[in-house]
């Protein structure tokens, strides 16, 4: 079982960190909108907090560390803290947890991410125009992951799957 849960930790990372490159981005003013938000808000909802924290918040940081190294503190530190918040938030359901616990715990992360970024940016640009600037793509960028993460944990045989791959 623990190697299960390792073999599948490592895949999300790998997933994580392609995800978080440049090449699999768009640009908007100012950046590029990343598709890895979808896959960190997933994690948060099926890994164990500690284990989010790893998969999600150090993988985005080496994604970061391999892509665009500039704000790979940011990133870990703002990844780490949204994935521990959620995961922590849903930890004393089973799988699936309520929706309504749910859409709390992913709102409160897109909430950590926004805000976190926002003063990241600020702080590692030295300039707060350049924040508010990727502001409204940072509040699209939450609002789409957390969709889709919900859809996809509720909506599809995602779940289903993922306990037949830890089962066996």
């Amino acid at each position: 079982m623990q190697t299960k849960r390792l073999t599948l930790g490592s895949f999300f990372m790998a997933l994580t960190i392609i995800l978080s490159s440049s090449w699999l981005s768009f640009p908007v003013a100012g950046g590029h909108f990343y598709f890895n938000g979808i896959l960190i808000f997933l994690v948060a909802l099926i890994f164990q907090p500690w284990e989010a924290v790893i998969i999600a918040g150090f993988g985005s940081f080496l994604g970061d560390f391999f892509f665009y190294p500039l704000p790979m503190f940011v990133t870990l530190v703002v990844h780490s803290v949204q994935v521990l918040v959620i995961a922590l938030l849903l930890k004393r359901y089973q799988q699936p947890a309520p929706k309504i616990p749910t859409i709390m715990a992913l709102l409160m992360g897109s909430v950590i991410v926004v805000v976190g970024y926002f003063f990241g940016r600020g702080y590692v640009y030295s300039t707060l125009a350049y924040a508010w600037m990727k502001l409204p793509f940072d509040i699209l960028a939450a609002i789409l992951g957390a969709s889709v993460a919900y859809v996809i944990y509720y909506h599809t045989d995602f779940l289903n799957s993922w306990k037949a791959l830890l089962k066996g």
